[in-house]
């Protein structure tokens, strides 16, 4: 039987339900915001929303970041108020004490529930945690940062030990595998050398 740790002990929740679905890895999940403060004394949240659209996504059970751990919690009702904000109401979570153990904690939601991108929509900041693969060089790294400058964005990813940032255009970029997550670049000759030596 699985436990979903609550404020005033444990609570048995879906007997029989598969262990997989509690011990999904950081990538299983997508951030919708956080829990900025209680509302009322019967256990209402105040959240920021982060993720464009929410309103538009089906959900029964949020996951929340306590100490490290995603944390499955069962969602009453949510109300949308003006954008980046709603009231969320979670079952047993039903008091003033309980509900303020969650203040400022993370809202996470599985990632198959993540709205896929049209291709119109697609932007360069989207390459951010896609893998970098060099025509000659074969595997890079994945993308950590993606920085937008002037005329121009930079990716960012760690190639044998080293930072390397390389220039996101048109030259570089030779294709794009949303569904594997992967970029297939061309580097200028002698980018890489410049970091490595």
């Amino acid at each position: 039987m699985l436990f979903l740790p609550v404020a005033m002990g444990l609570k048995p929740i879906l007997s029989g339900m598969k262990i997989k679905e509690y011990t999904m890895t950081t990538e299983d999940y997508f951030r919708i915001g956080s829990i900025l403060k209680t509302k009322g004394l019967k256990g209402e949240l105040h959240i920021y929303v982060d993720f464009d659209g929410l309103e538009n996504i089906k959900f029964t059970t949020i996951f929340i970041e306590i100490t490290g751990k995603r944390v499955p919690y069962f969602v009453t009702s949510i109300k949308y108020l003006q954008k980046n904000a709603a009231y969320l109401v979670l079952e047993d979570v039903d008091t003033i004490e309980k509900a303020s153990l969650l203040v400022k904690k993370n809202i996470y939601l599985p990632i198959k529930l993540k709205p896929k991108k049209k291709k119109s929509e697609f932007t360069l900041m989207d390459l951010l945690g896609f893998t970098a693969v060099d025509e000659d060089e074969g595997e890079l790294g994945e993308i950590t940062d993606v920085h937008e400058y002037p005329k121009q964005f930079i990716a960012t990813v760690t190639y044998k030990n080293c930072e390397v940032l390389f220039p996101l255009n048109e030259e570089i970029i030779k294709g794009i595998d949303v569904v594997k997550g992967i970029v297939l670049v061309n580097l200028p000759d002698g980018l890489l050398d410049i970091y490595l030596e």
